[in-house]
């Protein structure tokens, strides 16, 4: 053995802990940017009630809390919960009669409904009583935080991204078609998985659950298509790649921990059209409340397994001009090898 370290060595693991140092800076963007602080950016909620008292009791809760609350007053508390099943509102505050009540639906966002407890319990306060909560969207008994579907999300998530890495590596050999059929049937594998979880193991839902194994199928199948495209563009670089998408960009975006009126307007950005958000509250739509907005969301996981579609295809036909060129340059090697022992021959010849 020799003592002697070779630089090229070094250079080599250097660069690979690129790598890890990169995840590392890309974590802490992503969740520190997106859960650090969190704060009410135009949380929706309402008054109940159009008589004056009410009126002026909207605006002044307007005038205090300037963008971080949007106050409206709804005619009667049936409007209210309404407004909450839609999820045009994250709570409504009851005056009058003997005990203040604030509705919320916390299956919707138990952080959105605890955001807006903490804005009207002062109000309450200032009428003497305390305040009586009712949550008229709960969440599955097993789930009292609502957040099971979060934590599914990044069980399904890890799956389906670390698969990449095995079918874009082990697999390379092999045909695109072969390695787009491999996602297709581990995407299959792991949305199984998902709906145990999500059913018989964890009762993170309760009903609902054909449909929740449909979503996880379309969410992992994209994740899974769309890694397995970019293989052929990224090489070595997929995993960070992929972990950027689907995990620094996409558990922060989700709604699962914080809904976007609760985060920055990047992470609220990105809610409206990331493939996690569109799990998550396609699953709430499916689960919760009655399946109001469930196309949108689908809609949205669809549109993400069709750019994985795409990404595949444009793998393959990259790889097939890969091969021409490669087997262009073989070919003009040989030629020109051939030429060479023909002269070497003419000139020995001679």
């Amino acid at each position: 053995m020799t003592g002697n370290t070779q630089p090229g060595a070094i250079r080599h693991v250097l660069t690979h802990l690129l790598t890890p140092l990169l995840m590392c800076v890309g974590m802490g963007l992503g969740y520190l940017g997106a859960f650090g602080d969190p704060a009410p950016h135009h949380l929706p909620v309402a008054v109940v009630g159009r008589a004056p008292a009410q009126l002026v009791m909207a605006q002044t809760l307007q005038d205090k809390a300037g963008e971080a609350l949007d106050v409206r007053t709804v005619p009667s508390r049936l409007d209210a919960v309404r407004l909450l099943e839609d999820r045009q509102v994250f709570g409504a505050y009851v005056a009058g009669g003997a005990q203040p009540e604030l509705l919320v639906a916390s299956a919707g966002s138990d952080t959105n409904a605890s955001a807006v407890e903490k804005v009207f319990t002062p109000v309450a306060a200032r009428q003497g009583a305390p305040l009586k909560v009712t949550d008229v969207v709960p969440p599955a008994p097993h789930d009292p935080t609502g957040q099971g579907l979060f934590f599914l999300l990044v069980a399904v998530s890890i799956g389906s991204y670390a698969s990449v890495a095995v079918i874009g590596g082990a697999g390379a050999v092999l045909p695109m078609r072969i390695r787009a059929l491999l996602a297709v049937g581990m995407s299959l594998a792991v949305s199984a998985v998902g709906a145990l979880f999500a059913g018989p193991v964890f009762h993170i839902v309760d009903h609902g659950l054909p449909g929740v194994w449909g979503l996880v199928w379309l969410y992992s199948a994209g994740i899974l298509l769309v890694g397995t495209g970019l293989h052929t563009f990224l090489k070595r670089w997929t995993t960070l790649g992929v972990m950027v998408l689907f995990v620094m960009l996409n558990f922060t975006s989700s709604g699962g921990i914080f809904r976007p009126e609760l985060q920055n307007g990047f992470f609220g950005a990105l809610h409206a059209f990331w493939n996690g958000a569109g799990f998550i509250e396609g699953a709430r739509d499916l689960v919760y409340f009655g399946s109001r907005g469930l196309g949108g969301n689908v809609l949205t996981l669809v549109v993400w397994l069709a750019v994985g579609a795409l990404a595949v295809v444009a793998a393959a036909l990259t790889e097939r001009r890969r091969r021409v060129a490669e087997e262009a340059v073989a070919v003009t090697a040989i030629e020109a090898e051939e030429e060479t022992e023909e002269e070497m021959e003419e000139a020995v010849a001679v």
